[in-house]
């Protein structure tokens, strides 16, 4: 098939594209920068911003399924920022693919987009979005996500959504090293008891996850226009599997802490003072952050699992033994 990978400079964007090129698909990516490595995948390059309308169009021309992982994360930023890419950016994508006849759609969503700052236990896709937000992240994320869904038609352009939870691995450049930053500057403080429970899920298991949707989806198919949750299929303690990444950078462990309702507390001035402030830099703590850290959030796969033959082909274990050995270890 002919593929397009908006966002193919990311973390999962670009083993996704490395995945499709091992398959013997035709790959074309878009991205706001060059990339030599991309180059040598022999791909092709289309450079653009889904934020402009005319990028998407030119991009998903003759395409038959577009895998649209880029996004702006985050904790902190402005709502225009967070809005204009993943919100705005997606349904240009959408339009895209309408005026282009793009057959399928594959949105990376996330799965907090359900979160309302409470515990999420063995939680499935029949969880609505929250009323209130913690942060603009999850917000246009979930407005995206439903653009998506709502974009669905079995007969013109097939969509779904995929909930990837705390994706990570070799080549990460975000979640892993931030950690590893804040434990060596002795800012990493665990937040609540340490026994939460989270899911989490290897990079290339979510690459796989992607491919295996847009090949189930058919006009028939229960895959079109619904979400999905992605994870190793098993949760972790949150503080004992960050202990092990710090270990694997020889960093001790962490061990002090602050109570949930403190750093709650906390998280919620330092947002007051940086916003009056108008500072950009992202504040130490946050509402979201407190609550992400201390509750548990793990989900249940099984739709996946029955609609598109999901399963984590490379378990924790064997993960962890692969992010070690790209760490030196």
């Amino acid at each position: 098939m002919k593929a397009l990978v908006t966002g193919a400079n990311g973390f999962l964007g670009m083993y996704l594209v490395e995945l499709l090129v091992k398959q013997g698909h035709d790959v074309r990516v878009m991205t706001r920068k060059p990339n030599e490595y991309l180059g040598s995948l022999k791909v092709d390059h289309t450079l653009g911003d889904i934020r402009n309308p005319e990028s998407c169009l030119q991009a998903t021309r003759n395409i038959d399924v577009v895998f649209h992982t880029a996004a702006i994360s985050g904790i902190w930023g402005k709502w225009q920022l967070f809005y204009e890419t993943n919100t705005v950016g997606t349904q240009n994508v959408i339009n895209g693919c309408q005026q282009n006849g793009v057959r399928k759609m594959v949105y990376t969503s996330s799965p907090s987009v359900t979160f309302n700052g409470d515990d999420q236990i063995n939680v499935n896709e029949t969880s609505g979005y929250p009323e209130q937000w913690l942060c603009h992240y999850p917000h246009s994320k979930a407005l995206a996500e439903q653009q998506v869904l709502l974009a669905n038609d079995p007969y013109s352009l097939m969509t779904c959504a995929l909930r990837p939870h705390l994706i990570w691995g070799p080549r990460d450049q975000h979640l892993i090293p931030r950690l590893l930053d804040r434990a060596r500057s002795n800012k990493l403080r665990k937040v609540g008891e340490g026994k939460n429970l989270i899911d989490i899920i290897y990079v290339e298991n979510a690459a796989v996850a992607h491919l295996q949707a847009a090949e189930a989806m058919e006009p028939n198919s229960p895959v079109c226009g619904q979400a999905y949750f992605l994870s190793q299929g098993e949760p972790v303690n949150c503080w004992d599997w960050i202990d092990q990444i710090l270990a694997l950078a020889q960093l001790p462990g962490v061990r002090k802490s602050i109570p949930l309702k403190w750093a709650y507390r906390l998280g919620g001035l330092m947002e007051a003072v940086y916003g009056l402030a108008q500072i950009k830099s992202e504040p130490r703590m946050t509402r979201f952050l407190a609550a992400q850290l201390a509750k548990n959030h793990y989900f249940d796969i099984s739709r996946a699992r029955q609609d598109f033959g999901f399963e984590p082909r490379v378990s924790t274990a064997e993960g962890m033994n692969r992010l070690a050995e790209s760490m030196g270890q």
